[in-house]
């Protein structure tokens, strides 16, 4: 078992930053690769970024490259996803999740799951 605690979320302007750490505990961080997830209200489940299990490679949606940067520390038990140039679309309950398969857009991919944290951009 993993377990998955988000934190960092909350609410920012059109254009601003935030940052969202992903910590865990229980199995070991390193053998799992890791992607952040979102979901607005009345829309499905969607992929935000992934990271492979010693964070060399990283895949993000089109709708984030170049704004988000993901990245996490093995030795913290850490994943965080940097958040730039916010925008009222990128408003949602960002997920992290765990997985044996690095690059996988699929939510049903991933084994383990965090509770989520609240990201709200106002225009």
């Amino acid at each position: 078992q993993v377990q998955l605690v988000e934190s960092g979320g909350g609410l920012v302007q059109a254009g601003g930053s935030l940052g969202l750490s992903c910590a865990a505990s229980g199995r070991t961080f390193s053998n799992y690769a890791m992607g952040w997830f979102r979901q607005a209200p009345g829309k499905e489940r969607e992929f935000v970024a992934a990271i492979s299990w010693g964070g060399r490679s990283t895949a993000y949606a089109d709708s984030v490259k170049g704004r988000f940067t993901i990245s996490r520390d093995n030795a913290k038990k850490t994943m965080y996803l940097q958040m730039n140039s916010l925008e009222p679309e990128d408003t949602a309950v960002y997920y992290c999740a765990a997985t044996q398969n690095y690059g996988s857009t699929k939510a049903f991919e991933y084994n383990y799951w965090g509770q989520g944290t609240q990201v709200t951009v106002s225009s």
